[in-house]
């Protein structure tokens, strides 16, 4: 991208891929799962997660607005813990929970579409719909960043109001669900209300998950200074709005049994009873929609997060043979996760990943930058705790119902900690000190002001 203003993302073009990486999946699968686990408290699921945020997106703010870069995360990170092993691993962590999500996205794809056709076999043809989604998403991003925005508005727009009518009519015809039901469990929870509750909320923080993919955008914003805080503070307000409506016409319109039998597409289980089966396509054409949005936008961030970590030194070199190497090999991940694993083990995968990373970046904030941001050092804090706790519960009901999860999250967690360490063994001279040196062609990136001409030009 050039110092030309006018290809720079403008802030409702920021606030439109927030909210499309953010609606495309959070919605549309979240929403079926977190009722399996907190029953008629879905509504309330949705509300308390983005309490938890707003703590977290402190940070965050504070961040972007001190430091606006391509790095987004990986930037902070450095920030606060100087290059080398730590900075590298956490920053990895959150690359490979984008693109976890991403895979998340392109399934979310493939259960939606298939509604509208009699398939049997969607073992096959969800991964199969989910891989072709992603390689429109591919195809859209080599295009440009004024066709990435211009997407990302028009998308925004369409699912937004499509999506507010949905649940507003929903709660029209179905009514307001009693205010006692939002603490009624769900009728199987083996463990107990309350904690099945804070287990859910790690599902509720994913669904806000997408803002953090709006830090990456710091070379490509007008005023990355002012418009990143803004963009998150907006996106988070947006979404929490449309997910506590949806879920209070969800609980309208189905029983507890109905939202978890339907859990992968209970959005269009939903519309069903109040628009008949037009409701169905509707939600279907929404769905796939607001899919198409967040996956265009989450590939966009997660390349953009690659190429820096790539020019921090904090991975090799990437391979200057292919046209945006950084794309291709988010692309390639993308890929590969979503053949590999179901919605159920995406996610929870995705949100433990998460939380580890999100833990580091508020301590980083508290223990090393606070003075110098001017950042008030009781939140961060307060975010700690919460996250600390809720990754506590979901890590034990995972450890009971599937333990998979945790085994393919040590592993995963493990492997980039090997190889960041070993990988900074390169870096490291006989008298013990690392060379970690911005490339010079890429150093301006840090701080949004220009970027090199080849450097990742969509």
């Amino acid at each position: 991208m050039k110092k030309n203003s006018g290809k720079k993302l403008s802030l409702i073009g920021s606030v439109s891929l927030g909210t499309g990486v953010m609606i495309g999946a959070g919605i549309f699968v979240l929403m079926g799962q977190i009722a399996e686990l907190v029953g008629g408290m879905l509504p309330l699921a949705f509300l308390v997660g983005a309490m938890v945020v707003a703590f977290s997106a402190y940070s965050y703010v504070k961040f972007s607005n001190a430091y606006p870069s391509s790095g987004g995360i990986a930037m902070f990170l450095r920030k606060a813990y100087g290059p080398g092993t730590v900075a590298g691993t956490f920053s990895l962590l959150m690359y490979v929970s984008m693109v976890i999500a991403e895979s998340l996205v392109a399934r979310t794809f493939g259960a939606y579409t298939l509604r509208l056709f009699e398939v049997e076999n969607t073992v096959i043809w969800v991964p199969v719909l989910g891989v072709g989604l992603i390689a429109v998403a591919y195809l859209v991003n080599i295009s440009g960043n004024k066709t990435i925005e211009r997407t990302a508005n028009l998308t925004a727009v369409v699912k937004i109001a499509g999506i507010a009518l949905l649940a507003l009519a929903g709660l029209y015809f179905s009514g307001f669900p009693a205010a006692d039901s939002w603490f009624s469990p769900a009728p199987d929870m083996a463990t107990g209300g309350a904690f099945n509750f804070v287990a859910a909320l790690a599902l509720s923080i994913l669904a806000f998950k997408g803002f953090t993919t709006i830090t990456n955008q710091g070379a490509d914003i007008v005023d990355p200074h002012r418009n990143l805080g803004r963009s998150i503070i907006l996106s988070i307000v947006i979404c929490t709005v449309i997910y506590t409506l949806l879920a209070l016409s969800v609980a309208s319109a189905l029983s507890v049994e109905e939202i978890i039998t339907a859990k992968n597409y209970a959005l269009a289980a939903a519309a069903r009873p109040v628009f008949g089966d037009w409701g169905l396509v509707l939600t279907v054409l929404l769905a796939i929609v607001a899919t198409v949005s967040g996956l265009i936008a989450s590939v966009f961030s997660a390349s953009r997060m690659l190429a820096m970590l790539s020019s921090m030194k904090q991975l090799p070199r990437l391979y200057r043979g292919l046209s945006n190497p950084a794309l291709v090999f988010t692309v390639a991940l993308a890929i590969a996760l979503t053949i590999l694993f179901d919605l159920s083990r995406i996610a929870s995968i995705g949100a433990i990943f998460y939380l580890v990373m999100d833990i580091t970046i508020h301590w980083g904030l508290f223990r090393y930058l606070r003075k110098e941001i001017g950042a008030n050092p009781v939140i961060p804090l307060i975010a700690i705790g919460l996250d600390v706790i809720i990754l506590a519960a979901f890590l034990m009901m995972k450890y009971q119902s599937d333990p998979l999860v945790l085994v393919v999250s040590a592993v995963g967690f493990l492997l980039i900690l090997l190889f960041q360490r070993l990988f900074m063994i390169t870096h490291t001279d006989a008298a013990g000190v690392m060379h970690m040196e911005m490339d010079q062609d890429r150093s301006m990136v840090m701080d949004g002001t220009t970027k090199n001409k080849n450097d990742m030009d969509m």
